[in-house]
């Protein structure tokens, strides 16, 4: 582990000030003899002339003690050399006058390049050496032993900056024992970047038997290991500790707190672990605490006495946690405290007002609570990051436009509230403001700046137009207003005036963008790098974009442009990322993208047509799907494919056979040719790659023959989908390599085998769907060795098969995602994905069909908490077992169409957030248990026709809206929707003397008058209809936001579709058989958003899109749906 280089822009000014090495004062007269000593060295070096300030100006006829860099003693003797940063190239002889130079006593030759040659032996010449540094001087090899015998050295420095292709001074032989065992003055070491490579025992034992006045040891980047040894203790005059950048992995020993004179402890990138002392922290004379960088390291901060000395303390990328103490404020002095990507929780202490002499904060990456405490006293602040938490309320508590140093500020992602305060953007030296990610609000009215370079407002609850005066901040580079509610109409070509703009995205707001292509020459308009219009209403492609010479990143996503992509967007020189996707395109004007530069292309849901074009040479990322591309693949499409990582043709109509070339894409992760018109038999080499494939969808093709059992033994597939096609044959055995499988997809095909147990290994497999095909036998795994536990599974569909036998509970009980309650999942909300490597916010989206009442309905988004268990349509028998109820976190259930006997189990009322429920079409018998509905609240869909149930049906919460459809086919069945239970169901009161309540008959009957007033208008007036259910889903609308559930009402007797702009996974649909469809249409958010059974809580998650859901088939035992 070695010192990054960017640390060498500070290391270089620190070191070059260390005691003793700076500055030589002139004094005496030179004798003649060190004159010419001085002036042979000087003709012996090569240095740059331009760049030497001392050499370049010695000469004959000046005293040379008077020489810049010489210093000598009263005698005239030279004492003192310093010719550090005098660019110093070649190397340094043995022979060389300087080791001449007897009566040296400080040295310095740091930060030359003496072009890494042999470490020179002549110092031991110069035995009165009490200051040496050569740090950085440009030697490499091994020290040499002669070094060892400068017995009077106080400060030694050797250090060096590690570059790998750079060789390195090393101490082998001599080793660090043998170099430091005469320098018993020494008090200062400065070995980083020395190649040392001892055990601990081994380095700490040399320094402390020899250096026991050692005051400063630094020893980065040495390769040293651990553990600290014990008899460090010996150097009891240590007061500065540097042992960074090591692989120490090791405890921190408490011993540390022993030594009374510590102020600076760096221990940063050393693989520490474990609990780290409390008591270091409260050494009374620390001023420097560093433990960045070490990922195992933990613990929390103790409480820290009044009028403590640290200056710096740096906790980031470490594991400490737990709340910050009070008692922080008590760091009166501290200047700089880094507490980034840590576990601390809890709120931010108001004492930290009281910390008047920070100058950096940085505590982003927490889990910090509550509001931001004010900071208005620390006048010097520079930096404030407080981003990624979770904080709340106003950023008002601080008086911004006092902090007048203040240069970055950072709130992104939190759950900060209320307006942004003006002052911000007036401030007199903030240049980068970042808020983004959290719950702003307001207007941006009467903003101006002169110095902010950076603005990012992003993904906030803004209001309002876009004021004019932002166009007005001369000295912006980056604007990120995208994801507010910001409307009104933006002027495009008002950016010309921000000349320094290189970045801007006014992405998913509520703008209507324009262009004028007359108004602005395009020549005036800024160089920018980055530009963000998706969901603008833009129109048309703006034209100034072809003079961008410096354009990487162009996303015009999700408006609505249409006709061809301009041919002189392929042209653009250094184009990274080209995001079209979701207009209305219909054609590529030319027939090849040929930018060499091209790495992501996203042209996706357009209505693209013809042949496939000729892709970028050097894409990594194609996105060509829900077009209407046709034809055939060309035959050499692999060859254009050697460096994509990503590629999707689905929902196009190509046609013709995989061609075998794609198998030369070598780096693909993703391949989906889904919902296509393929035909012919899969390649073998496609499954040959399954080492780097994460994700093969060649679902709803026309693709027959066999699945080749080719995968390989390292096996990375994570989504593979082969649903819909032709296919025949078995599950190949090879599937069981893949043990990062999460979803396996072979549904209506033509797959003749018996359950899957060889994929027992695949331990995070969330979804099986071997629906509507040939496969027989038991439906589960048992017996020794055959267990599949899948405790992850969540979607089990096997429905339409062949499958005899029980139901298999203890199966179901391994399979632990559907035991966990919502309570349990809260943690795991996210949705099934495959994160493309290289591409942070890309990934490929998991879609899988689920049946309801039916219906297949099309999942586009699924989150990880919804289970579903669909076994219907086969041939099991037996009763339902009672320990059913055990699956607590199941949302569908269906059983239908077997041969299931037995009563309805009581247990099943556990299954509370059971939403759909199918047992028709079995042989059940019994009542319906009153227990089902009493706790089944979120029951939307229930079917328990063609049964021999019996009794009344429950008329309480749920049970009291099914139609007659959910009951029919049951003979002994009574009560609403079906016939009236007689009086044979219960028994007959005693006879009572007849006679009439004429205050419950006219109760009764003005009941009914006022029912048919209101509802007999409702039946034919359509105008009132109307208003009622307008006037109906305001109230109800009202009532549901209390409880935190989100409505959409109806309109026309249809539920209203609300298009998310955000969703990547959008699906334009035909509008045919729209009467049929139409109790199936509109926003199916059943698994977005959910109150739980308390009522204490929504469980939401906010990256679920609700989405349209239409039918796509209808489902039954004779006919297989098409997925």
């Amino acid at each position: 582990m070695r010192i990054p280089f960017f640390l060498s822009i500070f290391l270089i000014p620190i070191c070059s000030i260390l005691p003793g090495f700076s500055i030589f004062l002139v004094s005496g007269q030179c004798l003649n003899h060190q004159k010419d000593l001085l002036l042979k060295l000087n003709n012996s070096l090569e240095f740059d002339l331009a760049s030497s300030t001392k050499l370049r100006h010695w000469n004959q006829s000046s005293d040379c003690c008077q020489w810049r860099g010489v210093n000598c003693s009263s005698e005239g003797r030279v004492t003192g050399l310093d010719l550090s940063s005098e660019s110093i190239s070649g190397g340094l002889h043995n022979s060389s006058s300087l080791f001449s130079l007897q009566y040296l006593q400080n040295l310095s030759l740091a930060y030359n390049k003496f072009n890494y040659s042999q470490f020179p032996s002549g110092f031991d010449k110069l035995t009165n050496l009490s200051h040496l540094n050569l740090s950085n001087a440009g030697f490499a090899g091994q020290i040499p032993i002669e070094l060892s015998r400068l017995r009077s050295l106080v400060i030694l420095d050797l250090s060096t900056l590690y570059f790998p292709e750079i060789p390195p001074l090393k101490l082998e032989n001599p080793n660090l024992e043998i170099l430091v065992q005469n320098f018993t003055e020494l008090i200062e070491l400065y070995l980083d970047g020395v190649n040392i490579s001892e055990q601990g025992s081994e380095w700490c034992g040399a320094l402390s038997s020899s250096l026991t006045n050692l005051r400063v040891l630094s020893l980065s980047n040495c390769n040293l290991l651990g553990p600290l040894n014990p008899s460090l203790l010996k150097l009891q005059s240590l007061s500065s500790i540097r042992l960074d950048n090591n692989d120490l992995s090791a405890l921190v020993p408490e011993f540390f707190a022993n030594f009374t004179n510590l102020t600076s402890l760096r221990l940063s990138s050393s693989g520490l672990f474990d609990i780290f002392p409390e008591k270091i922290f409260q050494v009374p004379t620390l001023e420097v605490l560093d433990l960045s960088n070490n990922a195992r390291l933990g613990g929390s901060l103790p409480d820290f006495p009044q009028n403590g000395y640290l200056r710096t303390l740096v906790l980031s990328h470490t594991n400490f946690s737990g709340k910050l103490p009070h008692s922080i404020g008590n760091l009166n002095m501290l200047s700089r405290m880094d507490f980034s990507s840590c576990n601390f929780s809890g709120s931010i202490p108001t004492t930290m007002a009281n910390l008047t002499q920070l100058l950096y904060l940085d505590m982003s990456f927490n889990n910090f609570t509550g509001p931001i405490p004010s900071f208005s006293k620390a006048k010097n602040l520079t930096q404030i990051n407080l981003s990624h938490n979770d904080l709340t309320g106003q950023i008002t508590s601080t008086h911004w436009e006092e902090l007048k140093n203040l240069v970055n500020l950072d709130l992104r992602d939190n759950s900060l509230n209320g307006s942004i305060p003006v002052s911000l953007f007036s401030h007199l030296s903030l240049r980068y403001l970042q808020l983004s990610n959290n719950q702003f609000s307001g207007e941006l009215t009467n903003i101006s700046s002169n110095v902010l370079e950076y603005l990012d407002l992003s993904s906030n609850n803004l209001e309002g137009a876009i004021p004019v005066s932002v166009f007005n901040f001369r000295g912006l580079k980056i604007l990120s207003l995208s994801s507010n509610n910001l409307t009104g109409s933006v002027q495009l070509n008002m950016i010309h005036q921000l000349t320094n703009l290189s970045s801007l995205d006014l992405s998913y707001n509520s703008l209507s963008i324009e262009y004028d292509r007359i108004g602005s020459p395009s020549l005036s308009f800024p160089n920018i790098t980055t530009l963000k219009l998706a969901s603008s209403k833009l129109k048309i492609f703006p034209d100034f974009l072809r003079t961008q010479s410096k354009l990487t990143t162009l996303d015009l996503s999700y408006n609505g442009i249409g006709g061809e992509i301009p041919n002189w967007i392929w042209k653009l020189p250094v184009l990274l990322q080209l995001n079209l996707s979701f207009n209305n395109l219909v054609a590529l004007e030319g027939s090849s993208l040929t930018v060499s530069s091209l790495s992501i292309l996203d042209i996706r849901s357009n209505r693209l047509q013809g042949q496939l074009p000729v892709l970028p040479p050097s894409a990594t990322y194609l996105d060509f799907s829900r077009n209407n591309f046709s034809s055939i693949i060309p035959l050499d499409i692999g060859d254009f494919l050697s460096n994509a990582y990503f590629f999707s043709l689905s929902s196009n109509k190509f046609n013709g056979s995989i061609p075998v070339s794609i198998c030369n894409a070598a780096y693909l992760q993703v391949l989906d040719l889904s919902n296509n018109s393929f035909s012919g038999m899969i390649p073998e080499c496609l499954l040959r790659m399954s080492t780097t494939l994460g994700v093969l969808n060649l679902g709803r093709n026309n693709l027959h023959g066999t699945i080749s059992d080719t995968l390989q033994d390292n096996c990375g597939l994570q989504t593979l989908d082969l649903n819909g096609n032709q296919l025949v044959g078995q599950i190949p055995k090879s599937l069981a390599n893949c043990t990062r499988l999460e979803v396996f997809n072979i549904g209506n095909n033509h797959i003749k085998d018996i359950f899957p147990c060889h994929l027992k290994n695949a331990s995070i497999l969330r979804v099986l769907v071997l629906r509507s095909n040939y496969f027989s036998g038991s439906l589960g795994c048992s017996g020794p060795g055959k267990n599949a536990p899948w405790p992850l599974l969540q979607i089990l569909d096997v429905a339409l098969n062949n499958f005899t036998g029980k139901l298999p509970i203890i199966c179901f009980y391994t399979w632990k995602a559907m035991l966990k309650r919502e309570d349990d999942a809260k943690s795991e909300l996210n949705h099934l994905q495959f994160r493309v490597l290289g591409f942070g916010s890309f990934y490929y989206q998991d879609v899988i069909t689920v049946t309801v009442k039916g219906r297949n309905l099309e999942f586009v988004k699924i989150l990880t908490l919804f289970t579903s268990i669909d076994v219907s349509c086969n041939n099991l028998d037996g009763p339902i077992p009672e320990a059913f109820g055990g699956l607590s976190a199941l949302y569908i259930l269906n059983l239908s169409h077997n041969a299931l006997s037995g009563q309805i189990p009581k247990s099943l009322a556990n299954l509370t957030q059971l939403e759909s429920l199918d047992f028709s079409s079995n042989k059940l018998t019994g009542e319906i248990p009153m227990q089902l509905a009493e706790n089944l609240i979120f029951l939307s869909v229930l079917n328990l026709a063609f049964n021999q149930l019996v009794g009344p049906i429950p008329q309480i919460k749920q049970f009291a809206t099914f139609s007659e459809s959910s009951y029919v086919g049951n003979e002994g069945l009574c009560g609403f929707p079906l016939k009236n239970c007689n009086a044979g169901h219960r028994t007959a009161p005693s006879a009572a003397p007849v006679g009439f309540d004429w205050q419950f008959i006219l109760t009764g009957l003005g009941f009914g008058v006022g029912a048919a007033l209101f509802v007999a208008p409702l039946m034919f007036w359509g105008k009132g209809r109307r208003w009622y259910n307008k006037s109906t889903d305001k109230i109800v609308l009202v009532i549901l936001t209390m409880i935190g559930l989100s409505y959409t009402g109806s309109k026309d007797g249809k539920l209203e579709v609300e298009e998310d702009i955000e969703d990547d996974s959008i699906e334009d649909y035909d509008d045919e058989d729209e009467t049929e469809n139409e109790e199936f249409r509109g926003r199916y958010c059943v698994f977005c958003s959910k109150l739980d059974i308390s009522r204490k809580r929504v469980i939401h998650d906010p990256k679920c899109i609700c989405r349209s859901s239409p039918l796509i088939s209808s489902s039954s035992c004779t006919s297989s749906s098409s997925s």
